[in-house]
Formats: structure tokens, C-alpha cells, sequence
């Protein structure tokens, strides 16, 4: 059991959406944590986020206004920390291919700074967050993240005596995080009634924000260092989407923006060779550990996935329906929706 009783924790890109969801659920399962540090470099998020947040009803939290691009104040905030979640990344697909050396400063250069911060400070543990566009990228976002994803995992390889564990998580769409098209979706049908669809046969995994976080806390509790998480979620079809949010509306088919896939991987069949079943999640364990794989197989009853294993999801044997959705996205994203 994960005990943060007098621990302190930071957040990189905290007022993000999985940052807030987070937030709240430290703040409500750890009241006794020492210190939970929001790290982001807008302040006009910072100020809505601590007007629910405010500190006088929650003195253990701190506003931190800094950029991961600039190491200095990444060592400036990691003092004194023992964990941090890593979440702060330039997220848009279409952005980052209008903006490449924005998106490579942001999401590689920020990781990079981030792991030197660690290794200045008493860091004990990272998670960092990846995205399931990291797996066989075919945009420059999901290149950066798989890049990311490597320089935390081989941080594992260079820590020398400091025990500090890096790991990452992985996965799907978040349902009704901002700019999903869950949201979007939702306003184009009270705006205008059209919903525009890149491609109808386009499928997504599908985790909720409470879903992430308890991944992240997994993580947090278990790693050993080196691991890669993915979590077990189902997918949907955009079609099956549209039609749960405005049955009525008009879906014009408007084509695959760029560096868009039809279907998302999370794990490739080259990646088999690594990943092990662990119940609720799969593991993608680095080639190069610090640790027994024996050990780690009997502590996790880890069980080898077969050789060629994939997990895409197009192939996926657990699938949201329509009525499912509509569910979902009235518990998760809109209490007013109607079912």
C-alpha cells in the first residue's frame, strides 16, 4: 500500500485534465501528504485551478509556475520531493506538425531536463506519461513521446547508487479530457448539429480520467523501474460516438487530418518479445533492468504474452456500444447528458 503520509508530490503540466483528476484524488485518499506541488507554465489555469483548489482549504498545495523546457527551475522545484508525476506535454497532433521544434523542446527536451532535475535532487520516483501515438509513430507527437519514453526508461541504466525508479505509463483517448472529441462533439451538436468525421471506419482505446489516475498510482506503488504500463481498456468506433452524442445529426466524412491512424496500437508485435500479463495492466519490461526477471515475474505473477502478441485497437475483444457510451459520457464528462 502506497503511503504518502509526510511525502511530498509534484506534478509537471498539473493543471491539465489528468493533472486536476490527480490532484483531487491525492487530496481526498492522502490528506496527511506533506506537500503536492501543481509545476505549469500557465498561469491563468493556475489561478481558475486554485480557486477550487485554494490553499487556505488545502495548505498542503503549492502553485508553480515554470516551464519543463527550463532546467534550473525544474531543480528549484524538485527540491525536497520524493515523487513526481510527469504529465506536461505538448498534446495536438496537428499543432505539432505545424510546429516541430516546438513540440521536440517541449517533449524531448523537457523529459531530458526532467531526468537531470531527478538525478539533482532526492527524486525517488517518476511516472511519466506517454500516449498510445508513441507505439509505431507515424506523427511527430507520438515520435517525441516514444522518445520521451526511452530517455525515462534508460534512465534506469545511468542512476548509478540513487535509488530513484523511473517508469511510464501508457494509454488511449481520456474520455472527456480537453480537446477529446467527446467535448467536441457535445458542442458541435448544440452549435451547429454537424458532426465532422475524419474516417468511419476509425477506432480509439477509451479510458476514463479516474481510469488514468489509478494507473499512474499503480505505477507509483509498483514499479520496479524500467516498466512500460499499459492498462486493459476497451475501444470505440467514432461512429458508434457520433451516434451516441447526436443520432440526428448531419456526419459528414471529412478525411483523416495529418499524421492521423485509422486505428491506435499500444503494444506491436515487436514488443512482445518484453511485455508480460500482470492482470489489470501489461508491462512492456525494458531489454537492459537493474533487477531479477524471475523475481519480478513471481512478485507480479507476470505471465509472458505469446510471441507476436499486439494490442491494437481495431482488433480489440472489448468494445464500447453506443448505449455504453452514452453512460459513460453522462458519469464521466456531462451529468446533464441525456441517456
Amino acid at each position: 500500500m502506497l503511503d504518502l503520509k509526510g511525502k511530498s508530490i509534484l506534478i509537471t503540466g498539473g493543471t491539465g485534465s489528468l493533472g486536476k483528476a490527480l490532484t483531487k484524488h491525492i487530496l481526498n485518499k492522502y490528506p496527511e501528504i506533506r506537500k503536492l506541488i501543481i509545476f505549469s507554465r500557465d498561469e491563468q489555469k493556475q489561478f481558475q485551478m486554485a480557486q477550487e483548489y485554494p490553499v487556505e482549504k488545502y495548505p498542503q498545495i503549492r502553485y508553480f509556475i515554470g516551464d519543463v523546457r527550463d532546467k534550473e527551475r525544474l531543480i528549484r522545484a524538485f527540491q525536497g520531493v520524493e515523487y513526481v508525476i510527469h504529465a506536461a506535454a505538448m498534446k495536438h497532433v496537428h499543432i505539432a506538425e505545424y510546429n516541430p521544434d516546438e513540440c521536440i523542446k517541449t517533449n524531448i527536451g523537457g523529459a531530458e531536463n526532467v531526468v537531470d532535475a531527478c538525478f539533482k535532487t532526492k527524486v525517488e520516483r517518476l511516472v511519466a506519461l506517454s500516449t498510445d501515438k508513441a507505439c509505431a509513430p507515424i506523427n511527430l507527437y507520438g515520435a517525441t513521446k516514444l522518445t520521451s519514453d526511452k530517455l525515462f526508461i534508460a534512465a534506469n541504466n545511468i542512476k548509478g547508487d540513487n535509488p530513484i525508479r523511473f517508469s511510464v505509463v501508457r494509454y488511449g483517448n481520456v474520455m472527456g479530457s480537453n480537446g477529446s472529441v467527446i467535448p467536441f462533439f457535445i458542442n458541435k451538436k448544440m452549435t451547429d448539429g454537424v458532426l465532422p468525421i475524419t474516417d468511419p471506419n476509425m477506432t480509439r482505446f477509451n479510458i476514463s480520467l479516474q481510469g488514468g489516475v489509478d494507473m499512474v498510482m499503480h505505477a507509483l506503488e509498483h514499479a520496479w523501474g524500467g516498466e512500460l504500463f499499459v492498462p486493459k481498456i476497451p475501444s470505440y468506433r467514432i461512429m458508434d460516438v457520433a451516434n451516441a452524442i447526436g443520432p440526428d445529426c448531419d456526419k459528414p466524412v471529412v478525411g483523416i487530418r495529418p499524421g492521423e491512424k485509422v486505428h491506435e496500437e499500444m503494444i506491436t508485435a515487436s514488443d512482445s518479445f518484453y511485455t508480460y500479463d500482470l492482470g489489470k495492466y501489461y508491462s512492456i519490461l525494458p531489454a537492459a533492468h537493474q533487477w531479477n526477471l524471475q523475481d519480478y515475474i513471481k512478485t507480479f505473477n507476470a505471465v509472458k504474452v505469446e510471441q507476436g502478441f499486439s494490442y491494437n485497437s481495431g482488433e480489440n475483444n472489448d468494445w464500447e456500444t453506443v448505449d455504453s457510451l452514452r453512460h459513460l459520457i453522462k458519469e464521466h464528462v456531462d451529468s446533464n447528458f441525456k441517456v
